[in-house]
């Protein structure tokens, strides 16, 4: 291929999300055509040097790298399944937010009319897209993701997951579950806390210092997943089921909401009643693995 420090691009949506990295790719030196429904939000781009196209088709014809972010699948195919829509010869980054079977669905629609495919998530918030803090992983093949790597580096840290395209979707729910696990802990312990008068900004530096604690057993954890063996070599689950019971008894007495840890608990105690307390902790995949119940 071309040297691509500076290689074209052309991004289609410009939402909050779609405008930073148009944003970022101009600022790395790359020509950036954008194009969205609502022209009036390309107008800022446009003024510091991005050119608008009048169409979609004029739009993807400008670069051979489109990166594409709209509100959902559905706009993807509505936008780009029209029949004046030319899609041979490009390769389309999607970062638009789905399953993992609209990524793979969406991935074999874009093959079939000539168009190389790569599924995103952006990991980020806006303002740290263009940073490397900004963790934007591709699932596709490798070879388009390596072919155009070094575009894609304008947005942020780039991490090529597989070949299967919807491992980028998947990556980013689970990614999601571990923001609101992390947050929903927080919560519930300064609505304990408050309880006793003391405020969340003082419970803060202390939580994150359990948080990072907690992390760091993620790798020992994860091998006994992998292994699907689960000595207890710090705690068994039925010793940790005790101390559930413990917060849900100490979130009631005090009139705080026991809805979560009381759901935790339910999981650990099906567990047990499988036999598993003597186990440790990730022993629990067993049930988060399992269809809910509701």
């Amino acid at each position: 291929m071309d040297d691509e420090t500076h290689a074209p691009v052309t991004v289609i949506g410009l939402g909050l999300m779609g405008r930073a990295p148009a944003g970022a790719l101009l600022a790395a030196g790359h020509p950036t055509t954008v194009w969205n429904r609502t022209t009036s939000k390309a107008d800022q781009l446009v003024a510091g040097g991005a050119r608008l196209a009048p169409t979609v088709d004029d739009a993807l014809v400008a670069s051979p790298l489109t990166i594409i972010c709209l509100t959902d699948y559905r706009a993807v195919h509505d936008l780009l399944g029209a029949n004046d829509v030319a899609l041979g010869g490009t390769t389309l980054v999607n970062l638009t937010s789905g399953s993992s079977t609209q990524a793979r669905d969406t991935a074999r629609w874009a093959g079939q009319r000539g168009a190389r495919y790569l599924d995103g998530a952006v990991m980020a918030i806006p303002s740290t897209i263009g940073t490397a803090e900004a963790v934007i992983p591709h699932s596709g093949p490798e070879e388009d993701c390596q072919a155009h790597e070094p575009t894609l580096r304008a947005l942020g840290t780039v991490t090529h997951l597989g070949a299967d395209h919807g491992l980028a979707a998947l990556y980013d729910v689970a990614g999601l579950t571990m923001m609101w696990g992390v947050l929903n802990a927080w919560l519930q312990g300064t609505a304990l806390l408050r309880t006793a008068g003391v405020d969340a900004a003082t419970y803060a530096p202390f939580a994150r210092r359990l948080a990072v604690g907690v992390a760091g057993w993620l790798p020992g954890y994860a091998e006994q997943v992998d292994r699907g063996r689960f000595p207890a070599e710090v705690s068994a689950l039925e010793t940790d089921a005790r101390a559930m019971a413990h917060v849900v008894e100490e979130s009631e007495a005090l009139g705080v909401n026991a809805e979560l840890p009381k759901l935790i608990k339910a999981m650990a105690d099906r567990a047990i009643a499988a036999g598993h307390g003597g186990e440790q902790y990730p022993v629990l995949i067993e049930e988060f693995g399992k269809p809910g119940n509701g």
